[in-house]
């Protein structure tokens, strides 16, 4: 991942903040200056809370877990979608469902519902069962479903993060996520309280080039943590493989020690035996001999 610099912030329009009278006053330690009644933000603090949240970004991504991307502002929904779909996480670009995460389950019934109709017309033999009008109503249905649900379609559980574009302007959002203790990340302009959000990283929120530079930072620091996760479970399965197969060795090799003795203790046992049938052999030998000096007679003396 690329560091951003000071320049390439300064040139997104990164500084621009609202008009003086309507600061918020908790951002003054994030304000460098007044220009024309328009407050210009410090770039190096901006740097700094950037880093900061790209670096908890990266670690909730790289333990496996979901960051919800919201923005339903006119100028950054496109650039959200486009980053969320990137690194396959959920995202809200459309309309805040009141309850989306605090009223979680009955919003999954609304997912299901609409995975049920596309499955109903994407086949064949149900589309053909239901009449011209009922399946236009469902088509509709269906459409209305995606827009606002379609980017989280695929989010089973609550996300462990999310990502805010311009938190006044998604106050239901997070005040749902504080709720449930959700950490929360958001682009905060001097309109906005940056106590409000775990990870403030103050900039301007309205033009589009600044939010373009803060959301591909912070999406190229989850993908990097998406990419250590995978590198890590990459090098656990070859550990795995690796014990596994010295496993099947020591096996082996053991299964060939134990066939060297049971050879050695059968040699034995064939020696064992040639060498008593050898000292039966010998001992037959001398009674036979024995017996037939029995047998010579003795010779008289003269």
């Amino acid at each position: 991942m690329e560091q951003i610099t000071h320049k390439l912030l300064l040139d997104a329009g990164v500084h621009f903040g609202h008009l003086k009278k309507k600061w918020n006053p908790k951002m003054l330690p994030y304000i460098f200056m007044e220009k024309k009644g328009i407050h210009i933000i410090d770039l190096f603090k901006t740097k700094d809370k950037l880093d900061e949240a790209a670096a908890a970004l990266k670690s909730v991504a790289r333990s496996g877990k979901k960051i919800l991307f919201v923005a339903t502002k006119k100028q950054a929904k496109v650039i959200v979608e486009e980053c969320a779909k990137k690194v396959n996480m959920p995202y809200v670009t459309e309309r805040w469902l009141g309850g989306m995460l605090t009223n979680f389950a009955t919003i999954r019934k609304s997912v299901k519902k609409m995975q049920s109709i596309e499955k109903m017309l994407s086949d064949p033999g149900a589309a053909e069962a239901i009449t011209k009008k009922e399946r236009l109503v469902l088509s509709r249905e269906r459409e209305k479903l995606e827009k606002v649900l379609g980017g989280i379609s695929q989010l089973n559980r609550l996300p462990s993060a999310i990502y805010l574009v311009d938190i006044s302007h998604e106050h239901i959002a997070l005040a749902e996520a504080n709720k449930l203790n959700i950490t929360s990340f958001g682009m905060v302009d001097t309109n906005s309280d940056p106590n409000q959000v775990d990870f403030a990283v103050p900039a301007n929120d309205d033009a589009s080039k600044s939010i373009v530079i803060i959301t591909t930072y912070l999406t190229e620091a989850i993908l990097e943590g998406l990419q250590e996760r995978k590198k890590d479970k990459d090098d656990l399965d070859a550990a795995k493989a690796a014990e596994g197969g010295e496993e099947e060795a020591e096996a082996g090799a053991g299964g060939d020690g134990v066939e060297e003795k049971f050879e050695g203790e059968v040699a034995q046992v064939y020696e064992s035996e040639d060498t008593a049938t050898q000292k039966e052999v010998k001992q037959a030998k001398l009674a036979a001999r024995k017996k037939d000096a029995d047998r010579k007679p003795l010779r008289k003396k003269l």
